[in-house]
Protein backbone atom coordinates (compact mmCIF):
# COMPACT_ATOMS: atom_id res chain seq x y z
CA UNK A 1 0.00 0.00 0.00
CA UNK A 2 2.93 2.36 0.58
CA UNK A 3 5.61 1.49 -1.99
CA UNK A 4 7.76 4.52 -1.20
CA UNK A 5 7.92 3.65 2.50
CA UNK A 6 8.72 0.05 1.64
CA UNK A 7 11.58 1.12 -0.61
CA UNK A 8 12.98 3.39 2.11
CA UNK A 9 12.86 0.54 4.61
CA UNK A 10 14.66 -1.80 2.28
CA UNK A 11 17.32 0.85 1.63
CA UNK A 12 17.91 1.35 5.40
CA UNK A 13 18.14 -2.40 6.00
CA UNK A 14 20.62 -2.70 3.17
CA UNK A 15 22.79 0.07 4.52
CA UNK A 16 22.71 -1.40 8.02
CA UNK A 17 23.64 -4.81 6.63
CA UNK A 18 26.62 -3.36 4.82
CA UNK A 19 27.79 -1.59 8.03
CA UNK A 20 27.50 -4.85 9.98
CA UNK A 21 29.49 -6.77 7.37
CA UNK A 22 32.35 -4.27 7.21
CA UNK A 23 34.63 -6.42 9.40
CA UNK A 24 38.25 -7.63 8.89
CA UNK A 25 37.04 -10.97 7.53
CA UNK A 26 36.04 -9.27 4.28
CA UNK A 27 39.41 -7.59 3.76
CA UNK A 28 41.94 -9.23 1.43
CA UNK A 29 44.81 -11.15 2.94
CA UNK A 30 48.26 -9.60 2.80
CA UNK A 31 50.64 -10.70 0.07
CA UNK A 32 52.85 -12.66 2.48
CA UNK A 33 49.90 -14.80 3.50
CA UNK A 34 49.51 -16.06 -0.06
CA UNK A 35 53.21 -16.69 -0.38
CA UNK A 36 53.31 -18.85 2.75
CA UNK A 37 50.51 -21.13 1.60
CA UNK A 38 51.72 -24.25 -0.14
CA UNK A 39 48.99 -24.71 -2.74
CA UNK A 40 45.71 -22.82 -2.27
CA UNK A 41 42.75 -24.68 -3.62
CA UNK A 42 41.01 -21.68 -5.15
CA UNK A 43 43.82 -19.19 -5.62
CA UNK A 44 43.22 -16.46 -8.14
CA UNK A 45 45.34 -16.79 -11.31
CA UNK A 46 48.46 -14.65 -11.15
CA UNK A 47 49.04 -12.60 -14.30
CA UNK A 48 52.02 -13.80 -16.31
CA UNK A 49 54.94 -11.40 -16.08
CA UNK A 50 56.20 -12.57 -19.49
CA UNK A 51 53.15 -12.91 -21.76
CA UNK A 52 53.68 -14.54 -25.17
CA UNK A 53 54.88 -12.03 -27.70
CA UNK A 54 52.72 -11.49 -30.74
CA UNK A 55 54.49 -11.27 -34.07
CA UNK A 56 54.27 -8.13 -36.11
CA UNK A 57 53.13 -8.92 -39.69
CA UNK A 58 55.03 -5.90 -40.92
CA UNK A 59 58.29 -7.51 -39.78
CA UNK A 60 57.60 -10.53 -41.99
CA UNK A 61 56.69 -8.32 -44.92
CA UNK A 62 59.93 -6.35 -44.62
CA UNK A 63 61.99 -9.53 -44.32
CA UNK A 64 60.40 -11.15 -47.37
CA UNK A 65 60.61 -7.92 -49.38
CA UNK A 66 64.34 -7.64 -48.62
CA UNK A 67 64.88 -11.25 -49.69
CA UNK A 68 63.08 -10.64 -53.00
CA UNK A 69 65.20 -7.54 -53.56
CA UNK A 70 68.43 -9.49 -52.98
CA UNK A 71 67.32 -12.33 -55.24
CA UNK A 72 66.45 -10.01 -58.10
CA UNK A 73 69.90 -8.43 -57.84
CA UNK A 74 71.62 -11.83 -57.78
CA UNK A 75 70.84 -12.85 -61.36
CA UNK A 76 70.34 -16.54 -60.43
CA UNK A 77 66.76 -16.24 -59.20
CA UNK A 78 64.55 -17.86 -61.86
CA UNK A 79 61.14 -16.88 -60.52
CA UNK A 80 58.13 -19.11 -61.15
CA UNK A 81 59.63 -21.92 -63.22
CA UNK A 82 58.54 -25.49 -62.53
CA UNK A 83 60.62 -28.35 -61.18
CA UNK A 84 60.80 -29.97 -64.62
CA UNK A 85 62.03 -26.71 -66.16
CA UNK A 86 64.68 -26.37 -63.46
CA UNK A 87 65.77 -29.97 -64.13
CA UNK A 88 66.04 -29.22 -67.82
CA UNK A 89 68.29 -26.22 -67.18
CA UNK A 90 70.52 -28.11 -64.73
CA UNK A 91 70.66 -31.49 -66.46
CA UNK A 92 73.78 -30.80 -68.57
CA UNK A 93 75.48 -28.56 -66.01
CA UNK A 94 78.39 -29.69 -63.82
CA UNK A 95 77.79 -30.91 -60.30
CA UNK A 96 77.20 -28.13 -57.79
CA UNK A 97 75.38 -25.80 -60.20
CA UNK A 98 72.25 -24.38 -58.58
CA UNK A 99 69.45 -21.87 -58.90
CA UNK A 100 66.64 -20.51 -56.72
CA UNK A 101 63.05 -20.46 -57.91
CA UNK A 102 59.56 -19.95 -56.52
CA UNK A 103 58.18 -23.00 -54.77
CA UNK A 104 55.09 -24.64 -56.21
CA UNK A 105 54.10 -25.80 -52.71
CA UNK A 106 51.65 -23.35 -51.07
CA UNK A 107 53.43 -23.56 -47.70
CA UNK A 108 56.85 -22.50 -49.02
CA UNK A 109 58.15 -19.40 -50.78
CA UNK A 110 61.32 -20.64 -52.48
CA UNK A 111 63.01 -23.84 -53.64
CA UNK A 112 66.70 -24.53 -54.19
CA UNK A 113 67.33 -26.63 -57.31
CA UNK A 114 70.85 -28.07 -57.53
CA UNK A 115 72.72 -30.54 -59.74
CA UNK A 116 74.11 -33.40 -57.62
CA UNK A 117 76.14 -36.46 -58.56
CA UNK A 118 72.78 -38.27 -58.87
CA UNK A 119 71.16 -35.64 -61.04
CA UNK A 120 69.12 -32.48 -60.38
CA UNK A 121 67.25 -32.35 -57.08
CA UNK A 122 65.10 -29.82 -55.24
CA UNK A 123 65.17 -28.68 -51.63
CA UNK A 124 62.46 -26.41 -50.29
CA UNK A 125 63.40 -23.33 -48.30
CA UNK A 126 61.33 -22.90 -45.16
CA UNK A 127 60.42 -19.52 -43.66
CA UNK A 128 59.71 -19.30 -39.92
CA UNK A 129 60.05 -16.43 -37.43
CA UNK A 130 61.69 -14.09 -39.96
CA UNK A 131 64.34 -16.72 -40.75
CA UNK A 132 65.01 -18.95 -43.75
CA UNK A 133 66.34 -22.51 -43.51
CA UNK A 134 66.50 -25.56 -45.73
CA UNK A 135 63.55 -27.87 -45.27
CA UNK A 136 64.23 -31.07 -43.36
CA UNK A 137 62.53 -33.75 -41.32
CA UNK A 138 61.56 -33.11 -37.71
CA UNK A 139 64.61 -34.82 -36.18
CA UNK A 140 67.14 -32.97 -38.32
CA UNK A 141 65.49 -29.54 -38.04
CA UNK A 142 67.36 -28.41 -34.87
CA UNK A 143 70.69 -28.89 -36.69
CA UNK A 144 69.73 -26.76 -39.68
CA UNK A 145 70.97 -23.18 -39.51
CA UNK A 146 68.61 -20.25 -40.09
CA UNK A 147 69.41 -17.02 -41.93
CA UNK A 148 67.77 -13.60 -42.32
CA UNK A 149 67.50 -13.96 -46.12
CA UNK A 150 67.86 -16.58 -48.83
CA UNK A 151 71.09 -15.21 -50.34
CA UNK A 152 72.83 -15.41 -46.95
CA UNK A 153 71.67 -19.02 -46.68
CA UNK A 154 73.04 -19.91 -50.14
CA UNK A 155 76.31 -18.10 -49.54
CA UNK A 156 76.86 -19.98 -46.26
CA UNK A 157 76.50 -23.40 -47.90
CA UNK A 158 78.55 -22.37 -50.92
CA UNK A 159 81.37 -21.14 -48.66
CA UNK A 160 81.18 -24.34 -46.58
CA UNK A 161 81.36 -26.53 -49.69
CA UNK A 162 84.31 -24.53 -51.03
CA UNK A 163 86.19 -24.96 -47.76
CA UNK A 164 85.44 -28.69 -47.58
CA UNK A 165 86.51 -29.28 -51.17
CA UNK A 166 89.95 -27.87 -50.36
CA UNK A 167 90.49 -30.09 -47.32
CA UNK A 168 88.64 -33.31 -48.07
CA UNK A 169 88.94 -36.01 -50.70
CA UNK A 170 86.66 -36.02 -53.77
CA UNK A 171 83.13 -37.27 -53.37
CA UNK A 172 82.71 -41.05 -53.74
CA UNK A 173 80.85 -42.49 -56.75
CA UNK A 174 77.05 -42.81 -56.52
CA UNK A 175 75.82 -45.67 -54.37
CA UNK A 176 72.51 -46.64 -52.74
CA UNK A 177 71.82 -44.66 -49.58
CA UNK A 178 70.68 -46.35 -46.34
CA UNK A 179 67.59 -44.87 -44.63
CA UNK A 180 69.55 -42.73 -42.16
CA UNK A 181 71.68 -41.16 -44.89
CA UNK A 182 68.54 -40.51 -46.90
CA UNK A 183 67.22 -38.48 -43.98
CA UNK A 184 70.46 -36.52 -43.85
CA UNK A 185 70.28 -35.93 -47.59
CA UNK A 186 66.71 -34.73 -47.22
CA UNK A 187 67.92 -32.36 -44.52
CA UNK A 188 70.39 -30.96 -47.07
CA UNK A 189 73.16 -30.80 -44.49
CA UNK A 190 75.84 -31.80 -47.02
CA UNK A 191 74.59 -30.06 -50.14
CA UNK A 192 77.37 -29.37 -52.60
CA UNK A 193 76.96 -25.86 -54.00
CA UNK A 194 79.68 -24.55 -56.30
CA UNK A 195 78.33 -21.93 -58.67
CA UNK A 196 74.95 -20.33 -59.42
CA UNK A 197 73.26 -20.65 -62.79
CA UNK A 198 72.45 -17.16 -64.04
CA UNK A 199 69.51 -16.43 -66.26
CA UNK A 200 70.35 -15.71 -69.88
CA UNK A 201 67.89 -12.83 -69.95
CA UNK A 202 69.40 -11.31 -66.79
CA UNK A 203 73.05 -10.66 -67.57
CA UNK A 204 74.72 -8.89 -64.61
CA UNK A 205 75.96 -5.37 -65.19
CA UNK A 206 79.60 -4.38 -64.96
CA UNK A 207 78.77 -2.45 -61.79
CA UNK A 208 77.33 -5.57 -60.18
CA UNK A 209 80.36 -7.67 -61.16
CA UNK A 210 82.66 -5.04 -59.64
CA UNK A 211 80.54 -5.07 -56.51
CA UNK A 212 80.96 -8.84 -56.20
CA UNK A 213 84.74 -8.49 -56.54
CA UNK A 214 84.83 -5.84 -53.82
CA UNK A 215 82.65 -7.93 -51.52
CA UNK A 216 85.01 -10.89 -51.96
CA UNK A 217 87.93 -8.73 -50.84
CA UNK A 218 86.41 -7.06 -47.81
CA UNK A 219 83.27 -6.99 -45.68
CA UNK A 220 83.92 -3.48 -44.30
CA UNK A 221 83.15 -1.26 -47.25
CA UNK A 222 82.99 1.79 -44.96
CA UNK A 223 86.75 1.63 -44.59
CA UNK A 224 87.32 1.95 -48.33
CA UNK A 225 88.14 5.42 -49.75
CA UNK A 226 84.95 5.57 -51.79
CA UNK A 227 82.17 8.15 -52.20
CA UNK A 228 79.08 7.72 -50.09
CA UNK A 229 76.93 6.73 -53.06
CA UNK A 230 79.27 3.83 -53.78
CA UNK A 231 79.05 2.69 -50.18
CA UNK A 232 75.27 2.67 -50.46
CA UNK A 233 75.43 0.73 -53.72
CA UNK A 234 77.71 -1.89 -52.17
CA UNK A 235 75.42 -2.27 -49.16
CA UNK A 236 72.43 -2.94 -51.40
CA UNK A 237 73.91 -6.36 -52.13
CA UNK A 238 76.51 -7.35 -49.49
CA UNK A 239 77.21 -10.81 -50.91
CA UNK A 240 79.91 -12.58 -52.90
CA UNK A 241 77.82 -14.52 -55.44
Amino acid sequence: PHPLLAEEKIRRLSLRGIEELSEPIMQPLPVMAFQEESAPALAAPVPDSNPPQTRDPEEDLLCIAKTFSYLRESGWYWGSITASEAKQHLQKMPEGTFLVRDSTHPSYLFTLSVKTNRGPTNVRIEYTDSKFRLDSNYLSKPRILAFPDVVSLIQHYLTSCTTESKTEAPYPPPSPLPPLQKEMAAAAVHLKLIRPLGRKDSIPSLQHLCRLCINKCTANVEQLPLPRRMWEYLKQYPFQL
